[in-house]
């Protein structure tokens, strides 16, 4: 085989391997956002537009979807946010702390799947497995601190 015919092998196929990587990366999803818009939007599609609603009309069913009162919640989170509260960067802004404790209750209260409730709260499945464990080891902590404060 001469120098030429060994260039065209060569060439055809480089050619062919070429034509099979475009298959593959056709094939294989492609990113079009980095963040879906209603994830982004979450203030504005979420539960907590609903909540705020909920615990300035019906308090009653603000009890129902939290399953505690407002006074309650509001306690709980002052004793969590210092554990559970994030810094915005540069690249987006953090879960208010807020947020955090109410998709982790309605976790708790529902027994919902994490994808499921990922379209209610606007927070992807993928932070919801960091959030929630991360905030009932706040509230754990939290509370045994405050009965060890009483117990003594």
């Amino acid at each position: 085989m001469d120098i030429s015919n060994k260039k065209i092998i060569l060439v055809a196929a480089m050619y062919t391997y070429h034509k099979i990587l475009q298959k593959r990366r056709k094939k294989c999803y492609i990113r079009t956002e980095w963040v879906k818009k209603w994830k982004r939007d979450r203030n504005l599609f979420g539960h907590m537009p609903l909540l705020l609603e909920l615990k300035e009309n019906y308090p009653d069913d603000y009890r129902n979807y939290l399953r505690m009162d407002f006074q309650t919640f509001n306690k709980l989170l002052a004793m969590i946010t210092p554990k559970i509260i994030k810094q915005d960067t540069v690249m987006r802004q953090s879960i208010p702390p807020e947020e955090r404790l109410t998709a982790t209750l309605r976790f708790l209260a529902t027994g919902r799947s994490l994808q499921d409730l990922k379209f209610t709260t606007g927070i992807g499945v993928s932070t919801l497995c960091d959030l929630i464990p991360e905030t009932c080891q706040a509230i754990y902590e939290s509370l045994i601190g405050e009965y060890m404060k009483v117990s003594h």
